[in-house]
């Protein structure tokens, strides 16, 4: 692997609770990393360790800047990594008070950007995020799926070879999600690498060449969305839902049909390798509702994390 970023076997505790245990992961040039794990796993806490918001109990966060340069490593090179990144945080972070233009023009100062640079980069950033008719509009004057694609211009002002982004489309609406999608493929494509927090599985096999699945702080599997699908999950389910669906769960002429069921609220989930015997064998009970799929990311979230909700971030 052509290096660019690197965490090495990170740790963090608060008291007597360990959140992140032993995360190690590496990353190319356009390369986009997902972390997906239930709320409390530690994806949050491991992105604030690799942009050194939050010190490591242990473990190191270096940066490959090529070119023969020596690694960065963090907290010694924190300023020199983080001239090289761009994030996109949860939470709207724009200052109301400034046009589009001027909060992409401020933020580049802090980058030591200006005049002429920041002239010729302004509307090319505008322009990217499909916003170049709202540059004179002010952050309240926009929709919730603008103001992300704002954030997302503002994160590139210093051309950052690598994108962090944490749960970079919540709250927003099909459209929008689909058009930041389309952005970020478009980054990845130029070379950019990401490395996003999501909690939309859809999202992930979308946008993710490689995933990271944390639980309770640890790595419980690492790999390409469709080979960790068929290395943990039988490749069809047959899922049945309708009054009287949870007692097919224990019917013994179905049972067997499946290598695996599972029962989540009203819905029975069969999950086999040949769906055509069992579709046969739900024919007689034609009240209820199936839908027969091939099995997806949502389903290896599912099996390797478990259904309980949990709270807390």
């Amino acid at each position: 692997m052509n290096l660019l970023f690197e965490a090495r076997n990170l740790c963090k505790r608060y008291g007597s609770t360990t959140v992140v245990d032993g995360v190690s992961f590496a990353m190319a040039p356009g390369e986009c990393l997902g972390v997906i794990g239930p709320n409390g796993a530690g994806k949050t806490t491991t992105i604030r360790m690799c942009l050194g918001q939050t010190a490591p109990d242990a473990g190191s966060v270096h940066f490959h800047p090529g070119g023969g340069a020596a690694p960065l490593h963090m907290p010694s090179d924190a300023l020199a990594i983080k001239a090289r990144l761009g994030v996109v945080t949860q939470f709207d972070t724009l200052d109301p008070d400034f046009t589009c233009a001027e909060n992409l023009r401020v933020f580049g100062r802090y980058f030591g950007l200006k005049g002429a640079v920041m002239d010729a980069r302004v509307p090319r950033l505008l322009e990217f995020a499909a916003l170049a008719h709202k540059a004179g509009a002010k952050p309240g004057e926009l929709s919730g799926g603008m103001k992300r694609r704002l954030s997302l211009a503002r994160a590139l002002v210093n051309e950052p070879r690598l994108l962090l982004l944490d749960e970079p489309t919540t709250g927003l609406d099909p459209q929008a999600r689909h058009l930041m999608w389309e952005r970020l493929q478009l980054l990845l494509q130029q070379g950019t690498a990401i490395l996003l927090t999501t909690h939309f599985m859809d999202e992930a096999e979308r946008l993710c060449s490689r995933l990271l699945v944390l639980d309770h702080g640890k790595k419980i599997a690492e790999g390409r969305p469709r080979d960790l699908i068929a290395q943990h999950l039988e490749s069809d389910v047959v899922e049945v839902y309708g009054a009287g669906a949870v007692a097919l769960a224990h019917d013994a002429a179905l049972r067997p049909l499946a290598a695996r069921v599972e029962i989540s609220g009203e819905t029975v989930f069969f999950y086999t390798q040949n769906a055509r015997p069992l579709l046969q064998a739900l024919e007689p009970h034609g009240h209820l509702r199936t839908l027969h799929r091939p099995a997806n990311l949502e389903d290896l979230f599912l099996k390797l994390t478990g259904r309980q909700i949990r709270e807390g971030g």
